[in-house]
């Protein structure tokens, strides 16, 4: 049942668009949005004009007191309403999503926020100036556009409905036609009736029929206004970047921290508290009953090997030495052999990238492979390793039975996001049925240098 609403949908689909675009895009509600963005957009950029024009030369002409500097925040907090404005209506009927710039942070110097605190903010406010700007330009631009879409839109489909107005109005459009001068003897020639209504309507479709596009290219320069003016800017919108991946690489290492710490107290430690109740007991028989105590040091030999077997996997798991002293082929080749599924390794790199992607890189391979031999079911799998221009990729395939998601909850959910922390990016294509391709992408040198 499924498969057959899909292809009604599909095939209702096609044949709504079977139309060419240029044919319907006078009756597309696109069309119909960007217009009444433009009819909206005059009064809206002449009383932000105004608005602009008046509070900003009046805070000018007030700065020789102290009432100014307090216009000019008014007229900078008015333009930024301006702007959540703008940002709404091209939302709805330009379809452009902008996001909200940074807000304004008042703080004054004892670290407290108050009046003039706020004024200081607002004036330092380059994105405030922005939206200022915005309520100047858009005026000429929005006067420009509203004249050339009415026009175009009136005259064009007047022109088209002609016949309409000549049957519903014959007295106003008949007459005596369209005449068409000749030459220096005299000669005319007078087109009217079915000729006359042919040539109008004729010229109304053509109109008709540019209008949309003229339209859309016009809503390109809003579109560009918007985003460029009354949007975060991008030194902004990186600053929200690097807070936001400073709060996963404080949360990962957090995590990182508390796993070593359990998995010493759990082990090692656990192992060496008994280790050490064990040569006691064999201490106080060693006078007693010697081969008790042999026996009980034999004991200890053994759980020392245990501890030191334990110590040496948590030290790999916070850096392992073979990563540092020959690179990542070596190291992930050691990572393919102790791995409970057959890997093939192949890693293509004239050069080490930095130590601290290096290190991504190993423990993204090691933790995809742990995936592969917990919930796979997978008879092979392989790990390809190369470098593209300014980026270090690696691919961990298997052909196991899929499903694999880096969607929110998921296993490799927290993965995408430490490799988010450093300019990374995780990509996992795993099909229900196998197979599973997750491709990592990573700075070669890291974002910070």
């Amino acid at each position: 049942m499924a498969i057959d609403h899909g292809h009604t949908r599909g095939g209702t689909a096609d044949r709504r668009h079977r139309l060419p675009a240029g044919l319907r895009a006078p009756l597309e509600a696109r069309t119909w949005r960007e217009l009444l963005y433009f009819l909206l957009g005059l009064p809206v950029a002449v009383t932000a004009f105004a608005f602009a024009v008046t509070m900003t030369s009046l805070g000018a002409g007030l700065l020789i007191t102290f009432l100014g500097v307090p216009v000019l925040a008014a007229a900078l907090a008015g333009a930024r309403g301006l702007g959540a404005l703008e940002r709404a209506r091209a939302r709805a009927l330009l379809r452009l999503d902008v996001a909200d710039p940074e807000p304004v942070r008042p703080r004054s110097k004892d670290g407290r926020g108050g009046a003039m605190a706020w004024v200081g903010a607002l004036l330092k406010s380059g994105t405030s100036w922005r939206h200022l700007l915005y309520a100047l330009v858009y005026f000429p631009w929005a006067l420009f556009a509203f004249v050339v879409s009415v026009v175009l839109w009136s005259v064009g489909w007047s022109l088209f409905l002609y016949p309409a107005y000549e049957w519903v109005f014959p007295e106003f459009v008949g007459g005596s036609g369209l005449q068409l001068y000749g030459d220096a003897d005299g000669y005319a020639v007078y087109l009217d009736g079915p000729v006359k209504t042919v040539l109008t309507c004729a010229v109304g479709l053509v109109l008709v029929l540019v209008t949309p596009w003229v339209l859309r290219g016009m809503a390109q320069v809003d579109r560009l206004l918007v985003s460029g003016l009354l949007g975060p800017s991008r030194l902004a919108a990186r600053v929200w970047e690097l807070e936001e991946d400073r709060g996963v690489v404080v949360d990962t290492a957090a995590a990182d921290l508390r796993r070593i710490e359990r998995d010493l107290h759990d082990g090692a430690q656990a192992r060496l508290v008994a280790l050490a109740m064990d040569l006691g007991l064999a201490k106080e028989k060693l006078l007693e009953d010697p081969e008790a105590a042999a026996k009980m040091v034999d004991e200890a030999h053994g759980e020392v090997k245990l501890a030191l077997q334990e110590l040496r996997d948590l030290a790999r798991g916070i850096h392992p030495a073979i990563l540092t002293d020959r690179g990542l082929d070596a190291a992930l080749s050691a990572l393919a052999a102790r791995c409970t599924v057959p890997v093939s390794t192949e890693v293509d790199l004239a050069e080490r990238p930095a130590p601290a992607i290096e290190g991504i890189a190993y423990f993204t391979v090691s933790e995809l492979l742990q995936n592969i031999s917990k919930h796979s079911g997978a008879r092979t799998a392989r790990v390809d390793v190369w470098r593209s221009a300014d980026r270090l990729m690696l691919q961990v395939w298997d052909d196991g039975q899929g499903g694999a998601s880096t969607a929110a909850g998921s296993g490799l959910a927290g993965l995408a996001e430490r490799l988010g922390s450093v300019d990374g990016l995780l990509v996992a294509d795993s099909p229900a049925g196998g197979p599973t391709a997750v491709t990592a992408e990573l700075p070669w040198r890291g974002p910070m240098e």
